[in-house]
């Protein structure tokens, strides 16, 4: 499962990832098929194994079919969320962890975290699990890519006075945040991050104005892979290619297109799995939910925080919201239960 990256006769050659089509697994169900897996490059799946599971709770089919065992049914809080298993593909190994679907779905995702009502650093690690604790769908964050190649969350290029892409990690991790937040890596979030199964991570890829997008797209999906978060995190970006690039590596991935300038035609068409506009093209294009809806798009708006666009929104039939005052959407969404 490892990313692989080769130069043949002066063309670098893109290894994928052998993924699944689903990590997460279904509650109270007896014996419910949780995924299949998905092989490199198209090829068909063969000769399948279950080579390690300690939990003795999983069974895996030679064409790839992963499901509880016969009678084994999980449910909401009790015992452990993650759960590692081994399968052996075509005689090689590959660890994948699933993840007790305990997640939230109340269309409420954190905008760089939950940080504006309580005085902490957006894209920190404490804003993050501030969104676990309102009780969030998800909870967005922005990465970069340092000067020495390691991920790091930042939304803007620049950290204390430093160009993220040309200082260190180490400089940059000497460089608080305003309020004596640390900076957190992306590694460092995740380890946090999946310490729970109820608030999905929404990564956005930044734009490199130095044309470092798809290597920090490829460092990304590295590290998510070696961690085994697959189930944890959804990707956003403003970089097209970045998205494809995503796709190419990872066929399951969930990703989405924050620019607003594709019709949802041309993201089916490139395999982007959802749209993740701001509100003025909803605005504009009063049928688009419904356009990607046709399609299996998935949708979300942004930035929106007045109470009346809030309201209108959760009426509609938008998947998600992003906004920078999780708090009163979580009110509203109480007061019309």
């Amino acid at each position: 499962m490892l990313f692989l990256s080769s130069v043949l006769h002066g063309q670098v050659v893109t290894h994928r990832y052998v993924t699944l089509d689903n990590y997460r697994i279904p509650l109270a169900k007896k014996g419910a098929v949780i995924g299949r897996v998905i092989a490199v490059n198209d090829a068909k799946v063969a000769r399948v194994k279950l080579i390690h599971d300690t939990s003795k709770l999983f069974n895996v089919s030679e064409d790839g079919v992963i499901r509880l065992r016969k009678g084994r049914a999980l449910y909401a809080g009790k015992g452990g969320h993650a759960f590692g298993i081994t399968l052996q593909i075509s005689g090689k190994s590959y660890p994948f962890e699933l993840v007790k679907d305990e997640f939230l779905t109340n269309k409420v995702i954190a905008h760089r975290g939950a940080w504006r009502k309580v005085g902490v650093m957006q894209n920190s690690i404490r804003s993050f699990q501030h969104a676990v604790e309102l009780g969030c769908e998800g909870s967005e964050f922005d990465v970069w890519l340092s000067g020495d190649g390691v991920v790091v969350l930042s939304h803007d290029p620049h950290i204390g006075g430093l160009t993220v892409e040309e200082s260190t990690a180490k400089d940059l991790y000497a460089s608080t945040l305003s309020n004596g937040d640390p900076v957190p890596s992306l590694v460092e979030f995740i380890t946090i991050a999946t310490k729970q199964n109820k608030t999905k991570m929404v990564l956005e890829i930044k734009p490199s104005p130095t044309g470092k997008a798809l290597a920090l797209a490829d460092s990304v999906i590295s590290i998510v892979h070696r961690m085994k978060a697959q189930a944890y995190i959804e990707y956003i970006s403003f970089d097209y290619a970045v998205l494809k690039r995503i796709r190419e590596l990872d066929k399951s991935a969930k990703t989405a297109y924050l620019y607003g300038d594709k019709t949802v035609e041309e993201l089916k068409k490139d395999g982007i799995t959802g749209l993740d506009y701001d509100f003025y093209k909803y605005r504009k294009d009063t049928e688009l939910v419904e356009k990607a809806k046709r399609l299996g798009l998935t949708t979300n708006v942004w930035t929106v925080n007045e109470e009346q666009e809030l309201l209108k929104y959760l009426r509609s039939d938008v998947d998600m919201i992003t906004t920078d005052e999780p708090e009163l959407l979580l009110h509203l969404i109480n007061q019309l239960k």
